[in-house]
């Protein structure tokens, strides 16, 4: 059986076999002798973005992977790092120094910070991400077409990442449907409420250039 640990553009946790590109995590929030979910969804500030594989560490998920045979911060799955960054994770600087250092320099860049930190940019995504508390504002259909590539919104329960002036459709196997990129534009969403699911802070970021790794379901 799947373990609840997919992570959603929305930054809720479900359980299906799909695992996606990369792997991160809020902290320990499960239980080690049930490999099931607690109640609490964090617990830290610092949600990050990992790779899968690195150094040759093997883990067993929601399992004991802390010395003394306790548990581990619980392994979290996304499809890709438009994903993760929408449900409000960063790059990790442990096992992605690189590209963690170009997303919080670009922050520095945007919001006029000599030397950004990634307690601070921590501290901005927990109060804007939706799965911490956060609101996903409205943006009208005329603004979706000004959002950079990689910002995510929402049409109901429905996920679209902004891609070459197009919103793709989201889902844990990959995009699908586009909408946009013709005469009409985004005229389909225009009698609904979008929303705008990635923090602020990080359609900053985007902006400023950052590029995040695509599923390779994006490029068809």
């Amino acid at each position: 059986m799947p373990l609840q640990n997919r992570v959603d553009p929305f930054g809720a946790l479900h359980a299906v076999p799909e695992r996606g590109l990369f792997m991160g995590n809020r902290g320990i929030i499960h239980d080690p002798e049930t490999k099931t979910l607690l109640k609490k969804r964090w617990a830290l500030q610092a949600w990050i973005i990992c790779v899968c594989e690195f150094r040759e560490v093997r883990r067993e998920p929601m399992g004991r992977n802390r010395n003394g045979g306790k548990a581990g911060w619980t392994e979290l799955f996304f499809l890709d790092e438009v994903t993760a960054l929408s449900a409000g994770h960063r790059p990790c600087f442990f096992c992605r120094r690189e590209r963690a250092s170009d997303f919080v320099q670009r922050l520095g860049a945007v919001f006029g910070i000599s030397e950004p930190r990634a307690p601070l940019v921590d501290k901005r995504l927990h109060k804007e991400r939706l799965a911490s508390g956060g609101r996903a504002p409205v943006v009208s259909a005329e603004e979706l077409a000004g959002l950079p590539d990689g910002a995510m919104v929402a049409d109901g329960g429905d996920a679209y990442a902004m891609r070459g002036g197009k919103a793709l459709r989201w889902s844990f196997a990959g995009y699908g449907d586009r909408v946009g990129g013709d005469p009409v534009g985004f005229g389909d969403f225009a009698d609904r409420p979008i929303r705008l699911l990635t923090p602020a802070t990080t359609v900053s970021v985007l902006r400023q250039g950052y590029e995040p790794v695509w599923h390779a379901s994006a490029e068809a």
